[in-house]
């Protein structure tokens, strides 16, 4: 159930029998009801990239300080 005016943010992924990738929401049924919808695919998946890239990157700046005895 969601809520009129509501913002909908879908980080499902789901292989559907025909192999596309579909989100947990209803896409379709929700969009009458929100104000915005993240599509799936093509919503949050190059943020979550994105943010993945930035942790590694400081997780390796961090083993490198811890190596060298940078604080």
């Amino acid at each position: 159930m969601v809520k009129k005016g509501a913002i909908v943010i879908d980080v499902g992924t789901t292989r559907g029998k025909d192999g596309k990738v579909k989100g947990d929401v209803d896409f379709e049924k929700v969009r009458k009801k929100a104000a915005w919808i993240t599509p799936v695919p093509g919503g949050v998946g190059p943020m979550t990239i994105s943010s993945l890239m930035e942790n590694t990157l400081e997780a390796c700046k961090s083993q490198a300080r811890e190596m060298s005895g940078i604080p």
